[in-house]
This record gives structure tokens, sequence and C-alpha cells, in this order.
């Protein structure tokens, strides 16, 4: 017979403030000045301080018949720069990342507030190749949930578009694009002989399923038209590049600004102030303003914060790549978005939210700040590298190899090797494959 008890226990939630300040922190620059101008709308209490007006100096000097110069070299290409500055200074249009337009998808998939807030978070820390990139545990730590709570939602979202987003291995991944069809060899073949099928053992395949040659054929060719990356081939790969932050060398300094000097300036109406103080608004009107108030105060002090953790976050990457940042562009050490979070007193969630789209000007380039982060490897010897060094030795023995006789990958061990780098085949096979260079046959040329 069932009976009724009391539990008490603690839960850990997100204030309003705390999620606002998240959904900030995670927009790049442009979508940022979106979500101000928005703000501005709909909020009356807030208002945008404009900046001081230039005074004019010249009057007439800007006029074709006051320039003291022949009309012809008026319309030059060097004259054209001011009307192609006109243009850079429009606003940019609207434009939705990969990950922003999953979560609209969230919208229609029937789960509830606290669901959709849980799902935006395992969105948000996923990779660049779509998979899960924390433990599932410290999302629910998060939301003071056990891991089990969020199972369910974790799954909701592996089958939304692309089918295996947030997936948290590559059988995962194919087994969820292939469930629709649970009878199928291909299934049987991801979910009972995965590691036969990795390693090509197809005779052992063929033993245990009991099929036939021409049966596992068919289904290794359709498994391999899958998708074992959802999150690539969605990137934004063509869009404007827009800084977050710049960093710059001064002296023996790093200067760190974010880049939001043309952000509108936001501050509370002083005509809304002043009538709170004067009692000029009464009942639900003076309630009215005073959350008003409360929504803009907030906002803009979600706005202030992001752009110090984005500073904060910059910096530590900096002290953890030193040698990068010093003109070393070939070596990075190991780091984890975790090393940054413990760096900084915050949560992984955070760190993860403030490099993912946000980019770096550096005096080499413009980095995404998630190019700093990468995993560590030990060789054979015992030294332990960050996996970057070793792509980027990997991909310059393959630049200069001779294309007419491209290298195997037990060659490329060897060239390695010589380089100083001791490792198994298939180990250089996995990064040459993550690099996105195709196996010997596949960069022959004649």
């Amino acid at each position: 017979m069932p009976t009724l008890k009391q539990i008490q226990t603690q839960k850990q939630t997100l204030a309003p403030r705390q999620v606002l300040q998240a959904k900030l922190l995670q927009l790049n620059t442009v979508n940022l000045e979106q979500a101000i101008l928005k703000e501005l709308e709909q909020n009356p209490v807030l208002e945008q301080l404009e900046p001081e007006e230039p005074q004019e100096t010249l009057k007439e000097e800007s006029t074709v018949d006051d320039m003291d110069a022949p009309i012809e070299d008026i319309y030059t290409d060097a004259s054209t720069y001011y009307f192609e500055q006109e243009i850079r200074d429009l606003p940019l249009p609207d434009r939705h990342s990969f990950l922003e337009d999953i979560i609209e998808q969230l919208r229609d998939s029937g789960l509830s507030d606290l669901e959709q807030e849980i799902a935006e978070e395992i969105l948000w820390n996923t990779n660049e190749r779509g998979y899960l990139d924390t433990d599932l545990l410290l999302i629910a730590d998060g939301f003071g949930l056990e891991e089990e709570n969020i199972e369910p939602i974790l799954k909701a979202v592996q089958r939304m578009h692309p089918n295996g987003l947030a997936s948290r291995d590559l059988q995962e991944c194919l087994t969820i694009q292939l469930e629709h069809d649970p009878e199928s060899l291909s299934y049987k073949v991801v979910t009972e002989c995965f590691e036969d099928f990795m390693h090509k053992r197809y005779e052992r395949i063929l033993s245990r399923l009991k099929c036939t040659t021409d049966d596992l054929h068919e289904a290794v060719e359709r498994v391999s038209h899958l998708n074992p990356r959802p999150g690539e081939g969605y990137a934004d790969r063509f869009q404007t590049v827009i800084p977050d932050v710049i960093v710059r060398e001064d002296g023996d300094e790093w200067v760190i600004t974010t880049n939001d000097g043309g952000l509108p300036e936001l501050r509370i109406s002083q005509i809304y102030e002043d009538g709170l103080d004067n009692g000029e608004y009464q009942g639900k009107a003076k309630t009215f303003i005073r959350e008003k108030m409360n929504s803009a105060n907030w906002f803009i002090q979600a706005v202030k914060q992001r752009r110090v953790t984005l500073v904060n976050v910059m910096r530590a990457i900096i002290q953890n790549q030193p040698e990068w940042f010093s003109g070393n562009m070939d070596f990075l050490r190991p780091l984890k978005l975790q090393d940054i979070a413990d760096a900084i007193g915050m949560d992984i969630s955070t760190i993860s939210r403030s490099t993912r789209g946000k980019f770096a000007d550096t005096p080499y380039g413009i980095f995404e700040l998630k190019y700093f982060f990468t995993d560590a490897i030990e060789l054979n010897d015992g030294r332990v590298l960050g996996t970057f060094i070793i792509k980027r030795a990997l991909k310059k023995i393959i630049d200069m190899e001779d294309k007419q006789h491209p290298l195997s990958d037990d060659a490329l061990v060897r060239k390695l090797k010589v380089e100083g780098y001791t490792m198994a085949r298939r180990t250089i096979a996995k990064y040459r494959d993550q690099s996105g260079v195709p196996v010997a046959r596949l960069r022959k040329e004649i």
C-alpha cells in the first residue's frame, strides 16, 4: 500500500539574473547588438546613451564644387573608400548560429521551461563535431538534479535535426541515426559488433550475426553513409567574423579589450527614476515601472559581466599558452575548459559559452577561443604533449610529401618518430582523420 512521506532536499537553481547573464554570454558581438536593440524596444525604462556630436569644423568642403582637385580624380578607386566605409557602417543582418537554430527547435519540442533550459545547457556543452563535451553529471549538478533525471532530455536533444547531436561517443551517434529501423542488419552491426566493425573484423561479424557477405557489404555501406560528426557541415563558414576581444602586446604585458565599442551604451531613464522618487506612479503603474527598472538593471549588469568574463577567460588562456603568444604558433600546451574554469573560479559551462563562437583578434591573426584548447597525449617516452603539436607536425610532413607517392600511415609513423614523436599507427590515423586528411591512396596525384 503506497504511503506518503516528506523528504527534505537541497536543490540549486539559477536565478533569473543568472539565466540572463548566461544567455548574453553565449552571444557573439553581432547577436549581442541585436539583443540590446530588442531590449531597448521592449523595456521603456531602458534608454540609449547618445554619443556626443562632434563639432562641425568645415561646412561646405564635402561638395564637389569646393574641392580643389580635377573632377576625374574625385571618383578614383581611392575615393570609393569613403563610400565603402558607409556600407560597412550599416547594421549587419541578424544571423543565427548553428546552435541557435537548434535551440529554436526546442520551442516546438514539447519540453517544459526547465527542460528547455537544461536542453540549452546540453547544447552549449557540445564541441565542434557535435559531441557532448562534458560529463552529463556535471550538467545535472548545476541544476540540482540526478543524472538519470536529465537523460530523457538528452535523448530528446539527440533526436532533433541533425540526428545524433550531443552524442557521447561515435557508437551512440550512429545508433541514434539507425534506431528507426532496429531490425536492420546495419543497426545490429553498430549495436552488437561495433568494435569488430571499427577494426574491420568482418569474419567475426559474419559468424556472430549469421549473415551473408553481400548482406554485410550492404549494411556496412549504409553505415558508412551516416553522419559521424553531426556538428560539422552546419557551421557558419561563410559568415563575417567579427572578433569579440582584441589582444595587443604592450611591452611585457598583454592588453585585452572587448570589441563592443560600437554597441549602444545603456542607462536607466532619469524620467522614470524621478517619477518613482517623487511618487508620481501608484498601484499597478508603480509595480510595472519597478519591475521594468529591475529588469533594465539586470540587463545592464549582464552586459558588463559579459565583458569582464571574456577578458578574464582570454587572460587565463594567455597565461596557459605563453609559448603561442610569444610567437611559437606551432606549440600549444594541453588545455581543457576545466583548467580555465578552475583558474578564474567559474563553472565549466560558463567557460564553454565564453569560448564557443567567440573570436580573438591577436597579433598573429583572428582565432576562435576554442582554438587554444587541445587534448593531451602521453608519448611512448613518457612525455605529455598537446595533440595540437602532433597534428601540426603531421600536417607539415603531409604537405611536404611527394604527391605522386604519398606517405602511408606506417610511413607517417616513421617520419614522426624521426621528429621525436613516437606513437602507435592507429593514433596517427586518428589524428590524420581529425585533421581532414584522407588516406594515402586518395592523396595521390598524377
